[in-house]
């Protein structure tokens, strides 16, 4: 994530940030541009071209109801969704480009329910922010076939299984509870379940076909079977088989969780929620302009230790990686001296590191162009 300024008096802010604590700037996020634009400009007289990016523009309809900060598109003919409408009768039009991609949410009288969508929306404008900065294509699935569709569900309703199939991405908003989300991660014995990992994964099941299978390259898809395995093996038979007898001894020496070890698609998606992870933290790392030097007194002479920390370039791994360790080293050395558990819990064994440098090279292929006026890191 890029560190944000108030477009109006320049101080910081947040990506999640709707008006400036500093000045009382209104502000929204401009997915067109990835940047925060000002809706007026609180205490601080500026020129009035500053509006002209914003010109025509609202905030998403869901501004009011979960806090979407987002900009909706640009003004057109109003047409409500057929059907029921899981967005309290907004007209798509009027949903910001990540709301618009939700099929399905509580009912606004579900008060707990829109309290989880709420967070869960927020960690998926993240996810989207994300997907936009690697060049990703994002298709909305409401209006092409094989987009993307997320079902935002609450488990107190009905059951609700998350996963993804043909493009629907399904979340149960219960793992926005931090009780339910540590007494799963504790009964599944993971090193770590987040909201934002959730939607990270099941996203990979969709980027998997766009990527690999249906890439129309052979060459590329011969490699993915090789590193990950044969994606057309039976799904259930590996289900079951991963519940009754769990991941084997030496999984780590392959495999970046457990849960990888149980179907080869299980693995590409959780590796590429890992290289999201990466990729996000060090972005992050280099916008604050974190500088990771080592102990004095370590040697140290691979240079591993290579100082502050440069954003990550989509189709250099090899950078991003030698960048990332110093920096986890000392995250988990951090965290350790205030009495908490690693906060990256993860081996990157050689095996996994070549997965990941695949899913890096399969993002630098599909990368589109982005505007050039978008704010560099």
């Amino acid at each position: 994530m890029r560190a944000f300024s108030c477009p109006v008096c320049s101080r910081l802010v947040t990506f999640e940030s709707d008006r400036c604590l500093h000045c009382g700037a209104a502000m929204a996020f401009d997915p067109a541009t990835r940047g925060l634009v000002a809706l007026d400009f609180g205490t601080v007289a500026v020129a009035d071209a500053a509006t002209q990016a914003v010109e025509g523009r609202d905030r998403c309809a869901n501004a009011t109801l979960i806090h979407c900060n987002w900009l909706a598109p640009p003004t057109a003919p109003a047409v409500p969704v057929d059907g029921p409408d899981p967005n309290a009768g907004a007209p798509r039009e009027a949903l910001c480009a990540s709301c618009a991609l939700t099929r399905t949410r509580p009912a606004d009288s579900d008060t707990e329910g829109l309290e989880r969508l709420a967070g869960a929306e927020r960690q998926k404008r993240r996810l989207h922010f994300e997907l936009l900065e690697l060049g990703l294509p994002i298709a909305d699935g409401q209006e092409e076939p094989g987009g993307l569709i997320f079902d935002l569900l609450s488990s107190a309703v009905a059951p609700v299984t998350t996963g993804h199939a043909d493009g629907v991405v399904t979340i149960d908003l219960a793992e926005e509870d931090d009780v339910h989300r540590v007494k799963m991660r504790e009964q599944l014995a993971e090193p770590y379940r987040t909201m934002l990992g959730h939607l990270r994964h099941e996203v990979g099941h969709y980027y998997w076909t766009v990527l690999v299978a249906d890439a129309g390259d052979e060459a590329r898809l011969a490699e993915a079977r090789g590193l990950f395995g044969d994606d057309t093996e039976d799904y259930g038979a590996a289900l079951d088989r991963h519940y009754a007898e769990g991941a084997p001894d030496d999984w780590e020496d392959r495999h970046i969780s457990a849960y990888a070890t149980m179907h080869p698609m299980e693995d590409w998606a959780e590796t590429w929620a890992h290289y999201l992870h990466l990729w996000d933290a060090l972005q992050t790392a280099a916008s604050y302009r974190v500088s990771v030097a080592g102990p004095e007194h370590v040697t140290d002479p691979s240079g591993t230790f290579a100082g502050r920390v440069e954003a990550p370039v989509v189709g250099r791994f090899p950078e991003a990686l030698e960048q990332w360790l110093p920096v986890s080293y000392a995250l988990n050395a951090l965290n350790r001296s205030l009495g908490s558990q690693d906060l990256y819990p993860f081996v990157l064994s050689p095996p996994v590191v070549e997965k990941l440098a695949f899913i890096d090279r399969a993002v630098a292929a599909a990368a589109v162009p982005r505007p050039a006026d978008v704010p560099a890191t």
